[in-house]
């Protein structure tokens, strides 16, 4: 490249050539996305890409945000490009083999601190069962003092993420994790089980956005035929791993509300169910409370 092939290319203009790019296959917030590839490559905040934007990065630069930014082109999710994404306000690391946590699930967490902080006596031990990256487990403990936090999961991708992230953030001390199905390796009875199980219906999957129906792993989405095959078995094997005056919190699709309470009232007919809504406003989580 010359000189003047140089300083065209600072890094305003490649920011500019980069969300053009994204917004060409159709991904939303393109030049956010630009920004985030690039700050990924250059190992900087956002501060520092805006005061650079007259700068022309080295190619070794360069050349890591085009590998970057092809990932992305190909609708690799961004958090399996960059690595991390951010729930709750923590940093957690992402990679290919988990499902990438959504705001939406923040809901489910917001719901949980909100149920143990009205409990008459402080819990002792919570479950987060379908962990996952860890995000809903890292951020209960995060947010819970002094709780234990059984985190189950049977992919060993997701048993060793969750454990990582807990460590990340200094919380490897109380949260436990288990490789095993649902409630079965909880190694006691617990206060409070959280869970964003699987809960798209099979015949949807291939209908989602490829970032989900490519990458993303079909076991950590695909519910079944109703999309609760997981959500009725966790409902059923759950009782017996409560403690009295406990809850259960699920996160479901808005439109699965109804059949889920057909299934509660049959599998927890003591418990008192309600439902929780998302910031959009649509049902999001169940919660059913158990008698104390």
């Amino acid at each position: 490249m010359t000189e003047a092939g140089r300083r065209v290319s600072t890094l305003g203009t490649l920011l500019h050539d980069t969300a053009r790019r994204l917004a060409d296959v159709g991904i939303d917030d393109p030049r956010l996305e630009a920004d985030v590839l690039w700050m990924t490559a250059l190992d900087i905040d956002r501060a520092e890409l805006y005061a650079r934007l007259h700068d022309a990065p080295a190619e070794a630069q360069a050349a890591s945000a085009e590998a970057l930014t092809a990932r992305r082109l190909r609708r690799e999710p961004l958090a399996y490009v960059t690595g991390t994404r951010e729930f709750y306000g923590l940093d957690l690391t992402i990679r290919p083999g988990v499902l990438v946590p959504r705001p939406d699930t923040e809901t489910l967490v917001d719901e949980a601190i909100a149920v143990l902080a009205h409990r008459a006596e402080p819990a002792s031990a919570i479950a987060d069962i379908g962990c996952g990256s860890g995000a809903i487990a890292v951020a209960l403990a995060a947010s819970v003092p002094r709780v234990r936090v059984h985190a189950v999961d049977r992919s060993p991708t997701a048993v060793a993420l969750t454990r990582a992230n807990a460590r990340r953030h200094g919380l490897g001390a109380r949260v436990h994790v288990h490789a095993g199905d649902l409630t079965a390796p909880l190694p006691e009875r617990v206060d409070l089980i959280a869970a964003n199980l699987p809960y798209v219906r099979s015949d949807e999957l291939p209908t989602l956005e490829p970032e989900v129906s490519v990458f993303e792993p079909a076991e950590a989405l695909d519910g079944g035929a109703d999309g609760l095959d997981l959500v009725r078995r966790l409902l059923h094997e759950a009782p017996g791993h409560l403690n009295p005056g406990a809850a259960v919190l699920l996160e479901l699709d808005p439109r699965q509300f109804e059949a889920a309470h057909e299934i509660a009232a049959e599998a927890m007919p003591d418990a008192r169910a309600r439902s929780v809504r998302d910031l959009a406003g649509r049902e999001r989580v169940l919660v059913l409370e158990t008698p104390a």
